[in-house]
């Protein structure tokens, strides 16, 4: 029987037009089971293998990935990651985010203004960046879902990890809580600035409303520490913290 489990976070920065931005992944992992919750920007691998070697975790026993949702800084090396692997990698994804991570269906932000505001950009950004920015948005990274999951699915990897529904960043958007060490994998669900924990992105949510109601499903967990996919880790009294978010949100209607 697999113990020890452990949980590790792994920043991985890009340069996103003109600025360097950070996401981070979580890696957890023990005897049994090496597991990734998404995946980082495009091009990153190196850097997110390197991550992992960090922990003296082989990148070769990388056998399961859980994607919060369809964005293209969480499926970033998704493909890369699963065509390379010495062994299957089992992909879970809400059923929602299924085709989207799959390439069936356009992600959602890929609209066709989204595309053609490409063309539209400043003149200093170089040409070369504004084709390779819009190839990617028609042909983004993609991988076959072995697994859907929806909330309240517990997961035996590593200790056991409860998938939570949090829709609303995108409709079938989950966060993970991972049990042994009492942490909350949130995605994009929360985001943190400097240690605080702060609300969903209300300019990269599609439905706001909803993602906020989602909130709650998080209060039924004991949480001592939050991962952000943006801002990183939030620790301290998360409950009050999340009571607090749900409480001015209901002011602000």
């Amino acid at each position: 029987m697999p113990t020890n489990p452990s949980i590790a976070v792994l920043p991985i920065s890009a340069p996103v037009m003109g600025r360097t931005d950070i996401v981070h992944l979580t890696l957890l992992y023990d005897e049994r089971d090496v597991a990734l919750v998404d995946t980082g920007f495009p091009g990153q691998l190196e850097q997110l293998l390197d991550g992992i070697r960090s922990y003296d975790v082989d990148p070769g026993r990388l056998n399961h990935i859980l994607m919060t949702h369809q964005d293209i800084d969480h499926i970033g090396n998704l493909q890369t990651l699963v065509d390379n692997a010495p062994a299957p990698i089992n992909v879970y994804a809400h059923f929602e985010e299924k085709p989207y991570i799959e390439g069936e269906r356009r992600i959602l932000r890929f609209t066709d203004e989204a595309i053609a505001s490409v063309d539209r950009m400043p003149d200093s950004v170089p040409e070369a960046f504004k084709q390779g920015l819009k190839r990617l948005m028609l042909n983004p990274p993609k991988a076959n879902v072995q697994r859907t999951v929806e909330g309240g699915e517990r997961l035996s990897l590593c200790g056991g990890i409860v998938v939570i529904d949090t829709p609303g960043h995108t409709p079938g958007h989950v966060s993970y809580y991972h049990q042994p060490s009492r942490t909350l994998i949130a995605g994009d669900a929360l985001t943190a600035d400097n240690g605080v924990l702060r609300g969903p992105d209300p300019h990269s949510t599609l439905d706001m409303a909803t993602a906020v109601d989602s909130l709650s499903n998080l209060l039924g967990f004991d949480i001592e520490r939050v991962i952000c996919y943006h801002g990183g880790v939030v620790e301290g009294d998360i409950r009050t913290g999340l009571t607090e978010l749900i409480a001015s949100a209901a002011r602000s209607e």
